[in-house]
């Protein structure tokens, strides 16, 4: 990645890279690209959610929304999102509002409960383990640490995580009860699973018999291009593979709709819904119906979904663009830098050089610009080459995403140049 440069010509780059850095600093900024939040107008997109459902209280089969009940979810909402997210409606649920919150209780009830296909519950096993495709997500980390669950780093490669990695530990561990995976437009780096990455997840062998993939769709319906991603359908495959049980497919519409006020869903097997419902039902007496109502009346279908992510896209495209276009402009040559061109989702990955990615974002936070600390795309935050920065574009105006990148380059730029020449000295 780094360009051989001459004595001379190091140390002209490095003086105007210190230079950028100082009237960098000196403009006062306070500026934010931590988390992939919806910007305030992508929420106002959904505006009329805060009106409805009106004076109506009832769905479509009579079920009166006000009250206890329905622990599986408005059947026409579950409609609406089998298609976005792969799954039979009736093997789908429609719950609260937080997918995170869907992951964090499986992962609880499969420690206290025994799923199907398991021997004994997974807190009365020794240690186990689950597969962390890198770079990740963090929260999904985080969950492992909340738990004591260890985590192995599995590559990822431009069709999903390294099947050759995934297959052997599966294979060779029983401790390995699962893996995490975004599979469309991935978080950080944008990638959307291949069909065969899609077909040996599905049919790999596997020494647990208790195995699941924690299937985080999060990005189902989040284009950014004209010619929106597919990804093969991996609860059909499994099930084909004579796996049914192991998928467990997340989904939401916290990045379609109210981030904090959106519809959280769960889809798999008919004995894997047997036994998540078994356990909600010790926690809960129904979801928000109303919610999940007006959802149905402001979103109308599938359809619907795909034009309200089509105005979504329109404010979203221009910021990645301005991304790819000032990291060009300030790194392109350099030889410091590489970055993903994601197609969809919400971040894109930014790689340089090795053991600079801390000082690149410490440099950044010192001239007030605030990053996703580096090192948050791995287990335990230890990126062991310190070399991926997440950039989340969503949320700040672009005026404001175009200074923090252009001043993010300036960071880059000196950092790497400082490294050089430490090396060259």
């Amino acid at each position: 990645m780094t360009t051989e440069l001459s004595p001379d010509a190091l140390t002209g780059l490095l003086e105007r890279a210190r230079k950028d850095y100082q009237d960098l600093a000196g403009r006062g900024l306070s500026l934010d690209l931590t988390r992939g939040k919806p910007a305030p107008e992508q929420l106002d997109l959904s505006e009329d959610l805060l009106s409805l459902p009106g004076g109506r209280h009832t769905s479509a089969d009579g079920t009166d929304v006000r009250n206890y009940g329905g622990l599986q979810g408005l059947p026409e909402l579950r409609e609406i999102f089998a298609e976005v997210l792969q799954v039979p409606a009736g093997q789908l649920l429609a719950l609260g509002n937080s997918s995170l919150e869907l992951m964090h209780d499986c992962i609880v009830h499969a420690l206290l409960s025994v799923v199907p296909g398991a021997e004994s519950r997974w807190v009365d096993q020794e240690r186990i383990a689950f597969l962390c495709p890198v770079p990740g997500y963090d929260r999904h980390f985080s969950l492992c640490a909340r738990f004591g669950i260890d985590m192995i780093p599995v590559p990822m490669t431009a069709e999903g995580p390294d099947m050759d990695v995934v297959e052997r530990l599966v294979a060779e561990n029983p401790k390995v009860k699962g893996i995490w995976c975004v599979p469309k437009y991935s978080n950080p780096d944008g990638v959307s699973y291949s069909d065969e990455t899609v077909a040996r997840l599905a049919s790999m062998q596997t020494a647990a018999p208790d195995f699941r993939i924690f299937w985080d769709n999060a990005y189902a319906a989040h284009h950014l291009t004209d010619q929106p991603a597919e990804i093969a359908d991996l609860l059909a495959a499994c099930a084909e593979a004579g796996h049914e049980d192991r998928a467990f497919v997340f989904g939401s519409t916290s990045k379609i709709t109210a981030a904090g006020a959106g519809v959280a869903f769960f889809g798999s097997s008919p004995a894997n819904i047997k036994w998540l419902l078994a356990n909600n039902s010790k926690r809960s007496i129904g979801p928000d119906k109303i919610n999940q109502l007006r959802h149905v009346m402001f979103l109308r279908d599938a359809d619907g979904v795909r034009s309200h992510m089509e105005r979504q896209r329109a404010l979203l495209q221009p910021k990645f663009e301005a991304v790819a276009r000032i990291l060009a402009a300030g790194l392109g040559d350099t030889g410091l830098a590489r970055w993903t061109d994601p197609e969809g989702g919400y971040f894109v990955s930014l790689e340089v050089a090795d053991g600079c990615a801390k000082e690149v974002v410490r440099r950044a936070a010192d001239a007030g610009i605030v990053l996703t600390p580096a090192g948050a795309t791995h287990p335990y935050g230890d990126d062991p080459r310190d070399a991926t920065i997440r950039i989340a574009p969503s949320y700040p105006s672009l005026a404001e995403l175009e200074q923090a990148i252009e001043g993010l380059t300036v960071c880059v730029r000196l950092v790497g140049y400082e490294q050089q020449a430490a090396s060259a000295g």
